[in-house]
Order: C-alpha cells, then sequence, then structure tokens
C-alpha cells in the first residue's frame, strides 16, 4: 500500500486500470500502488491457489490468485487468493463481488493494512464467510471464521499440522502452504 495516487472516481479508475502494467487498490476515490511481493510471498500464495482450486474442482466453486478485482462498497481490492461460488465457470468478468474466502499473504509493508484495513472493509460483503492472514517470513496463520451475524472468531493456526478453511470444507496440510518457502531467520 503506497501513497495515494490523484483522485478519481470507480468508473475511471476501472477503465484507467484496464491499461496499467501495475496493479492498483482504490478506496473513497483514492488509488494505491500495489508494492510487488517477495518470491516467499509469491510461493505461498501459488501453494494456497493451486491446491485450493484442486479442492474445488466440479464444486462449482472457484478460486483465483492475485490479478481478480474484489469490489466493496466504496473500492476495489486484489486479495492474494480469493473463492467465489457466484459462478461455476470463468469467463471475461474482471470483479468479484460475492467472495466467500478470502487469504492475504502478508508483506513487512502491508502487514498493518492487511489485517486491520482491509479486513474491515472485507468485512462489509455479506458473503465472506473466512478470511486469513498468512506471515510467510514468519509461518503464522491466522484464520477469522464468520460465527454469526456479525461476530467473528479467530483462531491461530500457526502451530496447527493442518491448515483448516471450513467455508471450504478444506483441511490443508501445513507443510504444503509453506512448501518450497525457508523461514525469516
Amino acid at each position: 500500500m503506497g501513497m495515494p495516487l490523484a483522485r478519481k472516481t470507480l468508473a475511471e479508475f476501472l477503465a484507467c486500470e484496464e491499461h496499467q502494467t501495475e496493479r492498483h487498490e482504490f478506496f473513497r476515490g483514492e488509488i494505491f500502488a500495489i508494492v510487488g511481493g517477495t518470491a516467499r510471498h509469491n510461493r505461498v500464495v501459488m501453494n494456497l491457489g493451486s491446491r485450493i482450486a484442486d479442492h474445488l474442482d466440479g464444486s462449482g466453486c472457484q478460486a483465483f490468485t492475485e490479478s481478480m478485482k474484489v469490489q466493496i462498497a466504496e473500492g476495489i481490492l486484489y486479495p492474494d487468493v480469493v473463492v467465489t461460488c457466484g459462478k461455476a465457470l470463468a469467463g471475461d468478468e474482471q470483479i468479484i463481488a460475492d467472495p466467500k474466502l478470502i487469504i492475504e499473504v502478508l508483506s513487512p509493508s502491508t502487514k498493518g493494512y492487511d489485517k486491520r484495513d482491509k479486513f474491515i472493509l472485507y468485512r462489509s460483503l455479506p458473503s465472506l464467510r473466512e478470511y486469513v492472514l498468512i506471515d510467510p517470513a514468519e509461518q503464522r496463520v491466522e484464520v477469522f471464521t464468520l460465527a454469526d451475524a456479525d461476530a467473528w472468531t479467530l483462531v491461530d493456526q500457526t502451530k496447527a499440522n493442518d491448515l483448516t478453511l471450513s467455508s471450504i470444507d478444506l483441511k490443508l496440510p501445513m507443510a504444503s502452504a509453506f512448501k518450497g518457502v525457508e523461514q525469516a531467520a
């Protein structure tokens, strides 16, 4: 999350974003450049994205990584991994309005933003059932699950043998989430 760039309307932002080489997030008229992730960050996103996609095959739900936009009331965000159950087959859509599961793989520069601000924004989506924060350097895993109405429960799964994503009924060996990733010293 860098400094905000020029103010725009959502429609202006979307028209502009189609021609950008870098990704930007948009909130309340402000545009924020997304900082590129590290190899460690990218590997965790790939590990999770591929395993979740395999798990969802034939279920009517789909997983996407990094380049799919999620629309909230006043903006556009790019989650690292997102699952939507709104449409069985992928088409030309660029925006998901009904994510069921969102996973953010933290970067040192976005840690506070992902943990605090983004979660507040994502919680405004009635479809969201689970929000996962993964720190690839420390191999820390926090899973927030919607218990009822507006009550979210946090389970720290850092020391668990499996990553449990109840929203999509998946138990994944924790080692496979961090496969090929070195822990920070």
